[in-house]
């Protein structure tokens, strides 16, 4: 991949973050009313790069939450990443990191924006470094746990009115088939999916029968992380495409997905993989074997959902994802917004690297803490 550009390497920083939601976002595993994150810049010397982890406040999705990646930006995978000198090629950041176990979502931070900052240098976008095709892409929305069904109709209402062209329920035991089935009867023509973040199991079985006779699109995560065997026996049970999220940290887990035949389709989320580039593996992998992709998001701001639509854009990614306009979670965005079309469409950041920035007015605004990581 390196084409001569060589990234200096002076210091990173890390700023945490806390921008309010526009209204909670509940799912099976906790609710969320604001979004709290790491930016991460890299000094280059003669550019900046910027990435965000997306660790959330509490080791619920996954392992990793927000404190120890500071934690591990700060003490072991930001001093070891500055160690190795300059960049000359982007893949050198997995390489100076792998003899870290985990932090997958904390190394995607520092990829993200040694990526930003080498394609700085070299002139060119996120996107046609990675090869997209497409300079907009189709958009969908993940609606929260509601309330009550009257909410969560309206709230679908709103978002169909904005141009969304998918919609995605969470549910969870007791908040299930009912809403599902009342969202079907008043919304028959939208594409419309569901997503348990594992919070069922294989004795919930008639649950996802009843699920499998409302036409829908897919059941993401029904069952836990590590059951890829029960995936597959539930999968081979209904007519309806499971979709695997937090089960795939990695292309050889999508490898053996799709061979055990846990799933007909894969949510891509860069952060949970560990980066941008091994998304890219892992669409590859899915490409080959006739899988569908879409791109999954973690209520990024601008700085997260910007290498989302770069990686929305490449060409095996077969449905809208949860590339959402910033409105959708935020008065105000860390970066410019970014603004859903009438046509449920949204431009893909085409300036060099990953397209945006942090305006230095809105991050003071919402920064809670800073620190630098320097190497002498």
């Amino acid at each position: 991949m390196s084409t001569g550009s060589v990234l200096a390497m002076r210091s990173l920083e890390l700023h945490e973050v806390a921008l309010p939601l526009v209204r909670p976002f509940r799912t099976s595993f906790g609710e969320e009313r604001a979004k709290r994150a790491i930016l991460v810049r890299v000094d280059g010397g003669d550019v900046t790069g910027w990435g965000e982890c997306v660790a959330s406040e509490e080791p619920r999705y996954s392992e990793e939450w927000l404190a120890g990646a500071w934690l591990a930006l700060l003490e072991v995978l930001g001093p070891s990443l500055l160690a190795g000198g300059p960049i000359r090629d982007p893949e050198e950041v997995g390489r100076r990191l792998r003899w870290v176990r985990g932090h997958r979502m904390a190394k995607a931070a520092l990829e993200a924006a040694v990526l930003d900052g080498w394609l700085r240098l070299e002139g060119r976008s996120l996107t046609s470094f990675l090869g997209g095709v497409r300079d907009r892409v189709p958009c969908g929305v993940s609606v929260g746990i509601a309330p009550s069904v009257d909410v969560l109709i309206d709230e679908i209402r709103g978002y169909l009115a904005a141009g969304y062209q998918r919609v995605k329920l969470k549910i969870e035991p007791g908040r299930d088939v009912e809403v599902v089935r009342q969202a079907r009867k008043d919304f028959p023509d939208t594409p419309l999916s569901v997503d348990a973040n594992g919070a069922y199991t294989v004795a919930d079985l008639p649950l996802f029968e009843a699920l499998d006779e409302l036409d829908l699109l897919m059941i993401e995560q029904p069952l836990d992380h590590e059951d890829l065997l029960e995936h597959a026996r539930l999968q081979a049970r209904l007519r309806t495409p499971i979709c695997l999220d937090e089960s795939i940290r990695s292309a050889r887990d999508a490898s053996a997905a799709i061979e055990l035949g846990a799933c007909r389709v894969i949510n891509i989320k860069p952060g949970r993989v560990g980066g941008v580039l091994e998304a890219c593996r892992v669409h590859d992998v899915c490409a080959r074997d006739g899988v569908p992709v879409w791109i999954g998001g973690m209520l990024e701001t601008g700085v997260g959902r910007a290498p989302n639509l770069a990686l929305a854009a490449l060409p095996g990614v077969a449905m809208p994802g949860d590339t959402s306009a910033s409105d959708r979670y935020f008065v105000q965005d860390v970066t410019e917004a970014f603004v859903l079309r009438a046509d449920g469409t949204m431009a893909v950041p085409d300036g060099p690297g990953i397209g945006v920035e942090p305006l230095s007015e809105r991050l003071e605004g919402c920064r809670i803490r800073s620190a630098f990581v320097r190497v002498d």
